[in-house]
């Protein structure tokens, strides 16, 4: 073997290896507390110091990956490319007098915690595949919201001030306010309701459509994608089980007809 291979197989074995992880996401999080840490004591030389160590290894965990796993087993994984990109940035704008951008990049460094833990991992690709389920309910959303918000715009203009019902955005951005139950009681159902007593049909229903049926929508198809995931996984062990089965039963056919000729007079 020569010297690359085997510095790559030692590069290899150090990216798999029980403890890299682990101590991966330690650093991460320890990442996630000197940036905390920023936040009360900015331009602290020490946590500068700390945070200059934890970007070069970063680096050094991207090549020992990179060298192991090569470029293509590497980028092989689509998550790769977001940890790729996130230190790339990190080295770019090292020394930039750009504070806000560098302080972003700080932050999304957390999100390398996802596809380090498996399952945060599971839930972020159960949500991406969730995604074309979802915009059948997003189109959905966007017609009711805009029924109810042509329904507000004509039938409660003037009677809240104008930023409630005054317009056609300004109603959705209300119908937004009602869905997350923030102080849609007080502050816009109940005094129109004053004037229009009727109108609590409207408001009482939106929400049973709105908050209730839509959200619970949107939860069942992320909890039905979450399944499948686990039916994928017992689908293949169970296709391997049968494989090693048909082989174990070959294997038994051939030891019995070695049997029988032997038997053979």
């Amino acid at each position: 073997m020569s010297d690359t291979s085997s510095f790559r197989a030692l590069m290899a074995s150090i990216a798999n290896h029980p403890w890299f992880q682990p101590i991966i996401i330690s650093i991460i999080i320890f990442n996630g507390l000197i940036i905390i840490a920023e936040s009360y004591q900015p331009g602290n030389d020490l946590l500068l110091v700390l945070d200059t160590v934890i970007v070069w290894i970063f680096v050094i965990e991207l090549m020992i990956k990179l060298t192991g796993l090569g470029i293509r087993g590497y980028f092989k994984n689509p998550w790769n490319h977001f940890d790729f990109a996130i230190v790339a940035l990190s080295l770019i704008f090292y020394n930039t007098p750009l504070v806000s951008v560098l302080r972003l990049i700080r932050v999304l460094r957390l999100i390398r915690m996802i596809p380090a833990i498996p399952a945060l991992k599971k839930i972020i690709d159960s949500l991406v595949r969730s995604i074309p389920a979802l915009t059948g309910i997003l189109g959905l959303t966007i017609l009711i919201f805009s029924i109810y918000a042509i329904i507000g715009t004509t039938f409660f203009r003037g009677v809240l001030p104008a930023e409630f019902f005054d317009s056609f955005h300004m109603s959705l951005f209300t119908l937004l306010q009602v869905v997350t139950f923030e102080s849609w009681a007080s502050q816009v159902a109940r005094p129109v309701i004053a004037e229009i007593p009727l109108a609590w049909i409207y408001f009482v229903s939106f929400i049973v459509i709105g908050a209730l049926v839509i959200l619970n929508l949107v939860v069942a198809v992320i909890l039905d994608y979450l399944g499948h995931e686990d039916e994928e996984v017992n689908k293949q062990e169970m296709a391997r089980l049968h494989e090693d089965n048909e082989e174990l039963k070959s294997e038994i056919r051939e030891i019995k007809d070695m049997l029988q000729d032997r038997n053979r007079p």
